[in-house]
């Protein structure tokens, strides 16, 4: 499937090219067709001047002469002109083309690795909680293995509506029609919430908030909790298990910051701008370990701007990154 939409790409590409240099040698071509006319009209003229006239020094053949040579060079800057204004607009239209045809390209792409992604995504939870639901009711386990297996289950179906979260939310806010149900919240509460629930979700993780209490927001519960949801779960997936997730929520006048903090590998500076696309994901889709969808900082900005706040990425020293979303203060 990949093979046969690579070598579409390219058979796509090669018409391009190939229109793009025909018309450029049409364009040449005319022009030179036109020059040819013009030096031949401007030659005729001259013969029937010189046989209309045969004394080629009196006042009225210097005039005609005069008016004939103006002609030629009038004609030769217009068909030169023209010829410039329309060799601009073929390269204009042929980039214009040529980048929507790559973005379409790398659009298609995208959405190709996010179905596969999703899919892989999608499988997995409902895999391996078929699998304990399969061996629970099955066999005869103990107390301890009975809960451990829940417990898994649990974090399984977490996953999934994770996910699917994420899926249909990204697909709402793209309808410009789409409402954002604002009120009054304790957004403090709010963030302590998903930090507790992560806690909850990976025991063998270290989680340390800063929490500022009695923060409060105007804003979209669900989605802002989807996009705290996002920040931690982003941390939890790219750090190593040993180092601390640092959770922050702090009201730094005229703004609410809410920060989330790894000592992961980090992101290139070349890369923190890309983030935040729709489907983009760092790295080569063959050799990429970690999984993902490529949808969760997306939504993170998009949630950022529909609450007029600014979403940036840092770097956190000594290794990893720095998410912040300010927020401003409502007067």
């Amino acid at each position: 499937m990949e093979q046969r939409l690579k070598k579409n790409r390219g058979k796509t590409r090669f018409i391009f090219y190939l229109l793009v240099v025909y018309i450029l040698a049409a364009l040449v071509w005319l022009f030179i067709l036109l020059e040819i006319q013009n030096r031949e009209l401007h030659k005729a003229r001259i013969e029937h001047l010189n046989t209309a006239i045969t004394d080629a020094s009196s006042p009225a053949y210097q005039i005609r002469r005069a008016k004939i040579e103006a002609d030629y060079e009038r004609s030769h800057v217009k068909y030169a002109g023209e010829g410039i204004v329309f060799l601009g607009l073929i390269l204009w239209g042929a980039l214009f083309v040529y980048r929507y045809i790559t973005q379409q390209s790398r659009l298609q792409q995208q959405q190709q690795n996010f179905t596969m992604a999703v899919t892989h995504e999608l499988k997995t939870p409902i895999a391996v909680a078929k699998l304990n639901l399969e061996t629970l009711l099955k066999r005869n386990l103990d107390e301890e293995r009975r809960r451990k297996l829940i417990a898994m289950t649990l974090e399984e179906t977490a996953r999934l509506n994770f996910l699917t979260n994420n899926i249909l939310i990204s697909s709402q806010l793209e309808d410009h029609d789409h409402k954002i149900n604002k009120e009054e919240l304790n957004f403090s509460g709010l963030v302590a919430d998903r930090v507790a629930e992560f806690v909850q979700r990976f025991p063998d993780r270290h989680f340390e908030a800063a929490i500022q209490p009695e923060v409060d927001i105007l804003g979209d519960a669900l989605l802002l909790q989807i996009l705290v949801n996002n920040l931690i779960e982003n941390a939890v997936k790219y750090c190593p298990k040993e180092s601390r997730i640092l959770i922050q929520l702090d009201k730094q006048p005229p703004s609410i910051i809410m920060a989330v903090a790894d000592e992961g590998p980090g992101i290139p500076d070349e890369e923190k701008k890309k983030i935040f696309t729709k489907f983009y994901r760092i790295g080569n889709e063959a050799t990429r370990k970690k999984q993902g969808t490529g949808l969760g900082l997306y939504l993170c900005s998009k949630i950022a701007k529909d609450h007029n706040a600014d979403i940036s990425v840092t770097n956190h020293e000594p290794n990893g990154s720095n998410f912040a979303v300010r927020f401003p203060i409502s007067s």
